[in-house]
C-alpha cells in the first residue's frame, strides 16, 4: 500500500467516524457540555483509531499477526468505550445499548476502510447513520403497526427472500411440466400487489391509495390488482367504482406493458397492434378518470381505511396462484399438440394467466413460423383473453356493483380495440411483409 493510498483510506476512516460523530451530537446537542460520553469529536476520533490500527495491523505482515493486533485493539477500545458509555447512561438515567453499538461499529468500519474495501465501509457508515437518524419515526412506526400487518410482511419477505430462492427452477412432470418457479413467482406477486394496496391506503389515504396501488400493482400484474380489489369489494372495504377504476388503471397498464414488450422484441409488430391496444389503454384510462373525478360523489360509499384490516390471506393466494399455474400448462400443451394451428387456441388459454409470457413467446416467432398478421393476433387473442378473465374474476370474486363496472369497461375496451382493429384489417393500416 502506498502512502497515497493510505493517507486517503485513513481519510475515509476519518470521515466515518464524522459522519457517525454528527448524528450522534445532533441528538445530544441539549445536553451539558462533558455529561455525554461521546460526540462529534469522540466518535470522529473512534474512526480514525480504527484507520490507525487496521495500518499497525500491515506492519505485522500477512497471516495471523495482522488479525492479533486488530482483534486486540478492538478489544481494548471496546471495553474502555463501553464501560464509559455505561457510567455516562447510570448518571443521565437512560438505559440504551444504541451509542455503544455505533461506537463498536465506528471503530470496525475505521478498520475495514484501511485493512478492506473503503468503499463497502463508507456505505456501511452511510447506512448505520441512516439507521440512527429515523429512530423517532422507526418508533412511532413500531406504534402504529398491527398484528396482522406485522404478520403479512413477515410472510412476504419470507415467501421472496427464503422461500423463492430454493424452489426448483425446472419443469416438473410430464413435458411441459409444471414450473413450482413460476407458480410461486405468480404467489408472490398476488401477495405483493395486496399487501401494496393496504400500504397505499394507510399512508395516502382511501382514495388516492387505490389509485397508487393499481398504478404500481399494474407494472407487475393487473390480475393481481383484480383479484385484491374483488375482495376488498366483496367484504365492503370500500367503493365498488373505485376499486373498479383501479381495475381500470392497471388493465390500461397492461395493455401499454404489451406494446413495450413487442417494442423491444419485435418492433415491426407495433403497426399491427398499437391501432387495437392504444385505443383500448385510452379507454380505460379514460374509464377510470370519469369514475374517480367525475362521479366522486357517486362511489356507493367512501373507502373506510380502518376497513382494511388484513393485507392479504396466504392459503387463497398460493391456491389462486396454483390454479394459474395449471392454466398457463394446459395452454402449453394445447399448443404443442396442435401445433401452428392451435396458436390462437393456446393464446386464449395461456392469455388467462400470463399475458406477458405470450407476447414475449409470440414476437420471437416473427416472421417464421408464424407471419406478422398471424402473430398479432395471437397477441391481441391472449389480450382479449386476459381482460376476459379480468371479467370473470370480477363476477365471480367481487359480484355486484364492482363486476358490472369492470364488466362496462371491459366491454368499453374491446369495442375500442376492435375498431382500431378492423381498421388495420380493412388495409388503412400498412401491414409488414
Amino acid at each position: 500500500m502506498t502512502i497515497d493510498d493510505l493517507l486517503l483510506r485513513l481519510t475515509i476512516a476519518l470521515g466515518i467516524g464524522l459522519l457517525v460523530g454528527v448524528e450522534r451530537g445532533w441528538k445530544t446537542r441539549t445536553m451539558t457540555p462533558g455529561s455525554r460520553a461521546a460526540g462529534i469529536r469522540t466518535f470522529t476520533l473512534c474512526g480514525l483509531l480504527g484507520g490507525v490500527i487496521a495500518a499497525l495491523a500491515q506492519l505485522a505482515g500477512p497471516g495471523y499477526g495482522a488479525g492479533l493486533v486488530i482483534g486486540l485493539g478492538f478489544a481494548v477500545y471496546a471495553a474502555v468505550f463501553t464501560v464509559l458509555q455505561r457510567d455516562a447512561d447510570r448518571a443521565a438515567g437512560s438505559f440504551s445499548a444504541t451509542t455503544i453499538l455505533a461506537g463498536l461499529l465506528t471503530f470496525a468500519l475505521g478498520a475495514l476502510a484501511v485493512a478492506g474495501d473503503s468503499r463497502v465501509a463508507a456505505a456501511a457508515a452511510v447506512a448505520m447513520t441512516g439507521v440512527l437518524a429515523v429512530r423517532t419515526e422507526v418508533h412511532g412506526w413500531i406504534e402504529r403497526i398491527t398484528w396482522p400487518e406485522l404478520r403479512s410482511a413477515l410472510v412476504l419477505l419470507a415467501m421472496t427472500f427464503i422461500i423463492l430462492p430454493v424452489v426448483p427452477d425446472a419443469a416438473i412432470g410430464a413435458a411441459p411440466g409444471v414450473n413450482p418457479r413460476e407458480v410461486w413467482l405468480i404467489a408472490i406477486a398476488l401477495a405483493g400487489v395486496s399487501f401494496l394496496g393496504y400500504v397505499a391506503v394507510k399512508v395516502f389515504g382511501a382514495e388516492r391509495g387505490v389509485l397508487v396501488s393499481a398504478l404500481a400493482g399494474g407494472l407487475v400484474s393487473s390480475t393481481a390488482v383484480t383479484v385484491a380489489n374483488a375482495r376488498r369489494a366483496v367484504a365492503g372495504e370500500g367503493s365498488a367504482g373505485l376499486l373498479a377504476s383501479g381495475v381500470a388503471i392497471a388493465t390500461a397498464l397492461s395493455f401499454l406493458r404489451v406494446a413495450a414488450i413487442v417494442a423491444a422484441l419485435q418492433p415491426g409488430l407495433l403497426a399491427l397492434i398499437t391501432p387495437a391496444l392504444g385505443p383500448a389503454a385510452l379507454v380505460a384510462a379514460s374509464y377510470a378518470i370519469v369514475t374517480v373525478y367525475w362521479r366522486s360523489g357517486d362511489h356507493g360509499g367512501r373507502i373506510r381505511p380502518e376497513a382494511f384490516s388484513n393485507p392479504f390471506s396466504f392459503w387463497p393466494v398460493v391456491g389462486f396462484a396454483v390454479l394459474l399455474g395449471a392454466t398457463m400448462v394446459v395452454g402449453r400443451v394445447l399448443a404443442e399438440t396442435f401445433g401452428t394451428g392451435g396458436t390462437f387456441v393456446g393464446a386464449v388459454v395461456l392469455g388467462l394467466a400470463d399475458l406477458d409470457a405470450v407476447t414475449a413467446a409470440t414476437s420471437q416467432l416473427v416472421p417464421e413460423p408464424l407471419g406478422w398478421l398471424d402473430a398479432s393476433m395471437t397477441i391481441l387473442i391472449a389480450v382479449v383473453a386476459n381482460t376476459a378473465s379480468k371479467l370473470v374474476l370480477a363476477a365471480v370474486m367481487g359480484r355486484g356493483r364492482f363486476a358490472v363496472e369492470v364488466a362496462v369497461m371491459t366491454v368499453l375496451c374491446w369495442l375500442a380495440g376492435g375498431a382500431g382493429l378492423w381498421l388495420v384489417t380493412s388495409g388503412r393500416f400498412a401491414v409488414p411483409h
